[in-house]
């Protein structure tokens, strides 16, 4: 029966990772201190294994034939996750990680009102019409230098958090590089193809905190979810898809600023 609920656990997460460009992470660690009884670190070294596969290919795949990924900015931020995801390992088996959680959770909270944008929504419902900004005409080209900072801060959390990274790559190419939303969702969803978090499972596996035979189930899960999950991105409203994914991550940063 556990088998059967962490595939379950994976094909949600899957869902998730194909709908908001993340690795899942976020769903699989609480998902799995409460099916399988795992402590937050033993948690989070199995959820960055079951991410470790290119399990989010189908969902790439999706978003590139749809023609709104873009590869150099993946490529380039996947690099920076591997610099540094180990750091983030080390600090989750090493340090109290009370304060970056609430730091990180604060930065969410910040970046889920731009998305929701409450203020807005509330001038609806007086009937007054607010003027939305456009998506950019032009896709938007940082620098490399940029898109490797993007990646590194990435790979750190990944590591802290046992999360692919997508929580914070999309709200960083969105809220200060320009990307529309869904550009940025397919971009950081490509970003984690690459087994960005190996230097991580190494550290978790040497500490004893991952359990492979879980990861196993996770994984597969993951796979099959996140073609769906991609799939519903494009077929809703660019609108649609920002308030979903704020309120994604109003969840998210609850979670995290209340541990």
């Amino acid at each position: 029966m556990e088998i059967i609920w962490l595939l379950v656990i994976g094909l949600a997460a899957g869902v998730l990772s194909g709908l908001f460009g993340i690795g899942g992470g976020v769903l699989i660690v609480p998902g799995l201190i409460l099916v399988a009884g795992f402590s937050l670190v033993q948690a989070t070294g199995t959820s960055l294994a079951a991410i470790l596969l290119p399990v989010g290919i189908l969902g790439v795949l999706v978003y590139r034939k749809a023609g709104i990924i873009d590869l150099r900015a993946s490529l380039l931020i996947a690099v920076g996750l591997m610099s540094t995801v180990a750091v983030g390992a080390w600090m989750a088996n090493t340090l109290p990680a009370d304060f970056m959680k609430r730091l990180y959770g604060a930065f969410l909270l910040y970046v889920s009102w731009r998305f929701i944008n409450p203020l807005d929504f509330i001038s609806r419902m007086r009937g007054i019409q607010a003027v939305s900004k456009p998506d950019p005409t032009a896709p938007p080209r940082p620098s490399v230098p940029i898109l490797l900072g993007v990646g590194l801060i990435a790979g750190v959390l990944s590591g802290l958090f046992g999360i692919g990274g997508g929580n914070i790559i999309v709200p960083l190419l969105t809220t200060f590089l320009g990307y529309p939303a869904k550009r940025a969702i397919a971009t950081s969803l490509g970003a984690l193809l690459p087994p960005i978090g190996l230097p991580g499972v190494l550290y978790y596996y040497q500490a004893g905190t991952l359990d492979l035979l879980t990861a196993v189930p996770v994984a597969a899960g993951l796979f099959l979810g996140a073609v769906f999950g991609a799939r519903f991105t494009l077929k809703l409203p660019t609108k649609t898809v920002k308030m979903l994914y704020g309120l994604f991550l109003l969840f998210v940063a609850v979670r995290f600023l209340i541990g």
